[in-house]
């Protein structure tokens, strides 16, 4: 018999792995990746404490994926070994994709394909070095499966995956409005017809959850400096792509140069197994290492974007309800490229405009979360809860905002 394998998580305590094959897909060099990545990107620059890591997220969704099943268990829902071992494998891997600085830079390095749709690539690669093993957590992980509520386990708006980095980002951050008990949302956890339902009586919980969720995007995720730091991020990495594909030479790990030098999408990972291999050996440390040369590097553009990185000098960003004025876009557009000696083209690499947008909670039939009641039927969480105005909650929040330097609004306007 194998020894028992624990880790020591500072949000749960210790963490038993329950099965050998986790162990094993834990140490393997495509999960291993996962410590060199950050869970909240570039959120540490406003909260200093914000620097775990997608490997602590994964293992504390794994944590929280062996209490519900036991819970459903303990309940009467049939759950065999072998679906148990594949809801553990699936929520494990369900980050596996995310590349650097995780969502910061989704859709820059990598075009029309997600983190999720990598992950699920990673996971059919490790499947046939598994020799077939990891089958059924890929078909939870897709949702093909058959019992449904396996698959919400893993991706659904209450599954464990938000319950850990709720919890664990609110730890992380010092943000206690986030902090959520995941631990009696899962004991009032059960299942009808094969989906997930919640005791009655854990209303009151999953109330506090999506309070918790709407005040963790706001001061957190969407954080109007993290969004400027992010925001930088992607001009840093917008302009050393722009030079690299026109030939000019930058310092770059050979994971990065890879992904810099030309331009990658969802058919060439699919397609060239070399795509997904070198995508396995990128992680943040190939673009902090990278950052930190170009500071010197003699193009202007991607110098002082990189000096202010460094030196945490963030874009000033300003919030709008409506996008901002063309006319304030253009005046600082034009001071940007008379401060920075550049074309007012390439200004637009210091002033720009944009949008973030989210949606605290879904009531489509198919993705909302149900309550069981005490007469044993099940109604939508929307329709029972009598202190939760779900109208707010179903609607989806656009906020504009603008970025640009700050030393430009210290300069008198050019006419």
């Amino acid at each position: 018999m194998s020894k028992i394998k624990i880790f020591n998580d500072p949000v749960y305590g210790f963490i038993t792995i329950p099965r050998d094959i986790i162990f094993q897909l834990i140490d393997h060099p495509y999960f291993q990746r996962l410590r060199y990545i950050k869970q909240l990107g570039l959120t540490s620059l406003v909260y200093p404490g914000a620097l775990h890591t997608r490997f602590h997220h994964a293992l504390g969704a794994l944590h929280l994926m062996h209490l519900a099943v036991d819970s459903l268990r303990s309940k009467g829902v049939e759950i065999t070994e072998d679906e148990y071992i594949g809801a553990c494998i699936a929520i494990l891997l369900h980050d596996i994709g995310h590349g650097p600085f995780s969502h910061a830079l989704e859709q820059i390095l990598v075009k029309d394909i997600g983190h999720e749709e990598i992950s699920l690539l990673f996971m059919e690669h490790l499947n046939e070095e598994f020799d077939g093993k990891l089958s059924l957590a890929i078909e939870i992980f897709k949702g093909t499966y058959p019992k449904k509520f396996l698959h919400q386990l893993v991706s659904s708006q209450l599954d464990t995956d938000r319950l850990d980095y709720l919890r664990r980002d609110s730890f992380y951050t010092g943000v206690s409005e986030g902090s959520i008990g995941s631990d009696r949302i899962i004991m009032m956890m059960d299942v009808r017809n094969m989906e997930l339902v919640i005791e009655d009586k854990g209303i009151y919980s999953i109330e506090k959850f999506l309070m918790a969720r709407s005040f963790m995007y706001w001061q957190v995720y969407l954080h109007k400096t993290v969004i400027s730091a992010e925001q930088l991020i992607v001009k840093i990495l917008e302009r050393a792509q722009f030079l690299a594909l026109e030939g000019g030479k930058l310092f770059a790990t050979p994971a990065f140069e890879f992904f810099l030098s030309q331009k990658i999408n969802k058919t060439q990972f699919s397609a060239n197994p070399k795509v997904l291999d070198t995508f396995a050996r990128l992680d943040d440390v190939d673009l902090l290492a990278s950052i930190k040369t170009w500071v010197a590097h003699p193009d202007i553009i991607l110098s002082a974007l990189c000096k202010k990185m460094i030196n945490r000098d963030l874009f000033r960003i300003e919030l709008y309800k409506d996008p901002p004025a063309p006319e304030k876009i253009a005046s600082l557009t034009k001071k940007a490229a008379v401060t920075y000696g550049v074309s007012l083209q390439e200004a637009g690499y210091f002033v720009f405009s944009d949008m973030v947008e989210n949606r605290m909670y879904t009531t489509d039939d198919d993705a909302n979360i149900k309550i069981l009641l005490k007469d044993d039927s099940v109604e939508d969480f929307a329709k029972v809860s009598d202190q939760f105005d779900i109208t707010g909650f179903n609607k989806s929040i656009t906020k504009y905002f603008l970025c640009y330097p700050k030393e430009l609004g210290k300069i008198t306007d050019i006419g």
